[in-house]
């Protein structure tokens, strides 16, 4: 398992990180705890949560995926040889309303203490690795969220900070807000990005690149689109876009997004390109996510350990330049197939 510097920081995490949104929903406790240990026997030690997982949020079940971390932790005596990370929710724009502290979350001071001291508590750890902001707030100056979270660091609560979702222009302002005020300053940025959205690389890539802050993308199989499970107009029973169909409007929009002519097309193509390289399309994604300069570790999900073996595959894995060259063809034959 090769290991990659989180931005300025001083810590180095696997180029694979295990998140764990599943856990205490689709995936049971004694599943992710097999889950975990697979994952940590091939060499991750990167684990990815947030105070509302697991998702979609629902008050019956919310904080589960960080109290399922705890107990595995302790069970295993291994907080140590883990880098963890987990989220403050943030006010998430109307596109999800966390059921925490009234459905009121913000980034100001009070939020945030009072999420990182539930993370802790739920976690059974006396600090976080990486503490993230989950949802930024442009409306909300990033001073109080940026010194709020400085104190984090200073008191040892937290080693780095993050951000996730974030834009072109909150990560700019950030970094300025932190230099002006000689701050923390987020040391990694966590979005979206995968053969299927590819719009990191136009403007937030070069951000990174230039002001050295690590991606650590979530979603390199586009919600499970680049497994090649939903081609040829199929929802398998239980899959996560099978279940969002059925739910309610957010969800609806996000199949809508994820899975459509455009997207399966480009996962057509890009099936056919790696069984050329005598490869699964889970393994094709999941190595071209994790070959460029500016990922430090590529998020992936599972709801069983089985499904770790095709990307665990791609641990070794370097795409070669005529392989990548084919993938770019497609991406540019299909432009932004997401949207």
């Amino acid at each position: 398992m090769n290991r990659k510097r989180l931005g300025r920081s001083g810590i180095v995490v696997s180029d694979i990180c295990l998140g764990t949104m599943t856990f205490g929903n689709q995936a049971d406790e004694a599943t992710a705890f097999a889950i975990m240990d697979k994952a940590v026997e091939a060499g991750i030690d990167f684990l990815d949560a947030a105070e509302m997982y697991p998702v979609p949020p629902d008050a019956k079940y919310i904080g589960a995926t960080e109290e399922i971390i705890g107990r595995w932790m302790q069970a295993r005596g291994n907080r140590d040889s883990i880098i963890l990370a987990t989220k403050v929710a943030g006010p998430s724009h109307q596109w999800i309303r966390p059921p925490l502290r009234g459905g009121k979350t913000a980034l100001d001071r009070h939020h945030i203490v009072r999420a990182v001291e539930g993370s802790l508590k739920k976690l059974q750890t006396d600090y976080i690795d990486l503490y993230q902001t989950h949802w930024p707030d442009h409306g909300f100056g990033y001073e109080e969220t940026l010194t709020a979270l400085d104190e984090l660091v200073t008191s040892g609560k937290v080693r780095a900070i993050g951000c996730s979702n974030e834009t072109s222009w909150g990560l700019t302002k950030s970094l300025w807000t932190s230099d002006l005020c000689g701050i923390a300053r987020y040391e990694t940025i966590q979005n979206n990005f995968s053969l299927n959205n590819r719009r990191f690389e136009d403007e937030l890539a070069q951000v990174c690149r230039k002001e050295e802050v690590s991606l650590i993308p979530y979603s390199p199989l586009a919600g499970g689109v680049l497994t090649g499970k939903y081609q040829n107009g199929a929802f398998p029973e239980g899959a996560r876009f099978s279940n969002y169909k059925a739910a309610g409007k957010r969800q609806q929009v996000m199949v809508n997004r994820f899975v459509n002519e455009r997207s399966l097309a480009s996962t057509a193509a890009f099936a056919e390109i790696a069984a050329e390289a005598g490869m699964d399309l889970t393994t094709l994604a999941t190595a071209w996510s994790k070959q460029h300069d500016f990922v430090a570790s590529t998020i992936i999900g599972v709801t069983t350990a089985e499904q770790l073996d095709p990307i665990l595959a791609a641990v070794d894995v370097t795409l070669a330049p005529e392989v990548l060259a084919k993938i770019d063809a497609v991406s540019k034959d299909i432009l932004y197939p997401m949207g």
